[in-house]
């Protein structure tokens, strides 16, 4: 049974995307375990496992979210949908530059307009982030040796305390 046609999509439940703040934990644990289950029962259906890593990122839970919706692209590399999410789990987490990269590549499979809308959309917002500052910046260099000076620091203050007593 293909899971891909919106029609099949209809017996899972109602799936609340438009408003995560208004749906109980216990509703949401209830709807990952249902998703989880019809992954399980058709496992190459990306959409469904797009819809698992929405739920799980709702639910905050980003290594389970992002793993399903990797495992959605690799079944289904043409997914607009995944990949976008996709995109948008690296916005959520300000990996900036990666989401900026996932988001190019679902605008790539855009096919009509409204797909098209959705990834400028969100490209424009990455890129609005990123100029604000909002980042979270690379980590290029180690920090060995300012946390060396900082336990020096420390030790000298407390010989020092020590001392004056």
């Amino acid at each position: 049974m293909d899971l891909d046609a919106p029609g099949d999509l209809a017996r899972l439940p109602s799936l609340p995307w438009r408003d995560p703040h208004s749906v109980p934990p216990e509703k949401l644990a209830e709807l990952i375990a249902t998703l989880k289950q019809a992954c399980a029962e058709h496992p190459g259906s990306a959409a469904l496992r797009t819809c698992l890593g929405m739920a799980h990122a709702m639910n905050f839970d980003v290594y389970p979210s992002m793993a399903a919706l990797e495992s959605a692209i690799r079944i289904a590399p043409q997914d607009f949908f995944a990949q976008l999410k996709y995109g948008e789990l690296f916005y959520r987490v300000r990996a900036l530059p990666r989401a900026e990269q996932e988001t190019v590549r679902a605008l790539e499979l855009a096919v009509s307009s409204e797909e098209i809308s959705l990834a400028r959309k969100q490209l424009a917002q990455i890129r609005q982030t990123a100029h604000g500052g909002h980042s979270r910046p690379p980590l290029l260099k180690s920090l060995a040796l300012p946390a060396a000076a900082l336990d020096a620091l420390l030790a000298a203050v407390s010989c020092l305390y020590l001392l004056s007593r």
